[in-house]
């Protein structure tokens, strides 16, 4: 038996695999600086954009419904809604202090009329 140490060490798969770590994380750097993959979009010479402004929902205190600034009701809210595209998006605005049961009643127009993007506004905690 041989029983003579190991004089040298053999270091070249330990540095092909850190070779492939270091090209890993610098392809991922690339797209986490940019925070979306670069891609060049397709463009036509006759190109209709559908563009939709959001549908604005605000509930105040007092009970008050507002579709883009006019003052509905609930009946009513859903008897304009009825006529939108089934993509048009909503943004729901409410009061902190509106009760729990006037916002749901809101959403629950807009869910049977089949709109799914709904969005609530929030504003950030002052730090």
């Amino acid at each position: 038996m041989d029983d003579e140490p190991i004089g040298t060490l053999n270091v070249i798969p330990f540095v092909d695999i850190m070779l492939v770590l270091l090209t890993i994380v610098l392809m991922t750097a690339s797209f986490i600086a940019a925070g979306r993959i670069p891609i060049a979009l397709p463009q036509t010479a006759h190109a209709e954009t559908n563009k939709q402004k959001d549908k604005t929902i605000e509930l105040t205190v007092g009970g008050a419904i507002y579709l883009d600034g006019e003052q509905v009701t609930k009946d009513s809210l859903a008897e304009k809604a009825i006529d939108l595209p089934p993509e048009t998006s909503f943004l729901i605005r409410a009061d902190r202090e509106i009760r729990f049961q006037q916002f749901i009643d809101v959403t629950d127009v807009l869910k049977q009329l089949k709109f799914t993007r709904v969005a609530v506004q929030t504003q950030n905690a002052a730090k």
